[in-house]
Parts: C-alpha cells; structure tokens; sequence
C-alpha cells in the first residue's frame, strides 16, 4: 500500500523502511491497521525531515538525529492540530523504526528512547447501560429490511457484548465456530497474535443459530461466517452504519457504537463482581493496567447514583 504515496527518502531509507514494514507484518505479527498507521507515521517523519535537514534524508541523516531534531518533529505536528494520542502513536512508530534500524547497524535509537511522549488525556470508556445493550443487541430492534440480515447484525452484536469480542475479531469467525449448541468457548486470535479463550453465553449462541437458520449463503467451514449483502465478507463499516441507525431510532449518544459493546461486556461483568485478571483475559489485555482502567468507570458511576440519590449530595 505505501507504494501508492509519495515518500520522501532517498533509496537506502526507502529500502530499510520497507524491510521493517515487512518484518512488523511478518515477524512480529501487528495487524494490519498498527502497520497501516506507523507507515503513514513514518512517511509524515521523513516528509518533515525533507525540510528540516533542507533535502530527502537518507540514512546518513538518520543516524544525525538528536533528540532535539525529534522534539521539533512533535512540535510540528502539534502545530498541524494532532492531539496527544496520534502524536505519542506518532512516536512509537519513529522509536520502532530506530530500533530497527540500530539492529542492522545503522543508527543510535537512544536519542529517541529518552524522548518522552506526550501526556495522554485521561479518558475512560463510555459504556452502555445494561438495558440500552440489551436492546442494541435484540433481533426485534434491528432495523434491516431483509430477516437474515437482521439476525445477522443481532448476532454479531450480541458477540461484541455478550463475549467482549472487538468487531474484527467477530467478524474474522469462519463458517466452522458455533455451528452447534455444543459450542460454548471460542479460541479468538486477537491483538499482537495474543490467543484466549471466551466462554459463549447461551444467546450468543442462539442469535448466531438464528443467523445461520435465516442466511441464504452456504456458510463453509473455511469460509467467513458473517457474510455481506452480496455473498462477500460482512465490512466493519456496513456493521457501524447499522449501529448509527439503531442509536437514532433508540435515541442513544453517539458514543454507543460497536466497539462500546465491548466496553459495557467488561463494565458490567465488573459491576457484577467479576474480578479484573478474570476480566483482563477474557478481553485480550497483554496488561492489567489496560483493564484497570474500567475499574475508573465503575467508580464513576457509583458517584453518579450517589450524588442524584443522596439527599444531603
């Protein structure tokens, strides 16, 4: 894909970068989207030293690099309107370039690795109550036309909540998962080839039965489970259009999308008791840090019913 772009290198960067691209890909196995991403960083970093180092950097310029040089690659995207995040991703993908480049030899990343990254704002998910999810994820709300695609949008829905799946996750299950009643745990692949085991909940199982039962296409065992209009592989976004009508129909915010089903799966599992390590391994989290963060949620909403109910509040 990064054929298609204007790089601004000379050839011995080019070819390094595209080595490294390779190797995350195949090596280190990030999706498709984090190499998506850190090339587009990287093509932004060179483009920036084009007319910082007054010419295209080669690999001579690399290996110049001081932390200063990299500070005002920051401040220039900053003063382009990135926030925070896009920028410290900004930085990751540059780091993991240098790295890469003083494995072969090549350059000193230590400049880089003593950068620090931008302060991240502090955010927290924004789930759905149970009731609203409940109602998301109902086959009787669905607003398509068509049955099948109805049960269709109701079962993958109910995995996002019901399992805590992300939606590329739900929509990479083949024709083989859940085809009996007997299927009660899935083995998802998720984020950084990580593998885990997800209990199905009966519904889950139900609403996926249903599907299969309404959909006019042969589901194959190595064949895409979730299917398109057409026969083809359902789209991510034909599954987040449909979430934008159900949230105008149910007038729900616009912070309920699919991947909020995921979030209120791990909100309400906690609300309910569920310990965070059980959590963190159901979701995929490399960290417990990463979960922690729904215990902020819950806090959250504790202060919320507290402070409208208590009379003295």
């Amino acid at each position: 894909m990064q054929q298609e772009f204007l790089i601004n290198a000379r050839p011995d960067l080019r070819e390094a970068r595209e080595s490294w691209l390779k190797a995350l890909a195949g090596e280190r196995r990030l999706s498709a989207l984090t190499v998506e991403a850190y090339e587009r960083d990287t093509r932004q970093f060179f483009q920036f030293l084009t007319g910082h180092c007054g010419g295209a950097p080669g690999i001579a310029d690399i290996k110049e690099l001081r932390p200063a040089d990299l500070r005002a690659f920051l401040a220039a995207r900053r003063g382009d309107g990135v926030g925070a995040r896009t920028l410290g991703r900004g930085l990751a993908g540059v780091r993991s370039f240098l790295r890469f480049l003083e494995r072969g030899g090549l350059a000193n990343a230590a400049g880089a690795a003593a950068l620090r990254a931008p302060k991240q704002p502090k955010s927290l998910p924004k789930p759905l109550t149970a009731s609203d999810a409940k109602r998301v994820v109902s086959a009787q709300e669905q607003l398509a036309e068509e049955p099948w695609i109805a049960a269709r949008n109701a079962a993958v829905l109910t995995l996002l909540y019901g399992c805590g799946l992300r939606i590329s996750e739900a929509l990479g299950l083949n024709g083989a998962e859940l085809a009996s009643s007997e299927d009660r745990v899935l083995r998802i692949t998720g984020k950084g080839g990580k593998t885990r085991l997800v209990p199905v909940l009966p519904a889950a199982l139900a609403a996926v039965a249903e599907y299969r039962k309404l959909c006019p296409f042969h589901l194959g065992p190595e064949a895409p489970l979730f299917r398109g209009a057409r026969g083809g592989p359902l789209n991510p976004a034909i599954l987040q259009r449909e979430m934008q009508k159900l949230r105008s129909a149910l007038n729900l915010p616009d912070t309920a999308t699919p991947h909020a089903l995921r979030h209120s799966f791990a909100t309400h599992l906690l609300g309910r008791g569920g310990d965070l390590r059980t959590i963190q391994e159901l979701l995929g989290h490399a960290s417990l840090s990463t979960t922690q963060i729904y215990t902020g949620v819950d806090t959250s909403r504790l202060l919320d019913i507290y402070e409208a109910a208590h009379p003295r509040a």
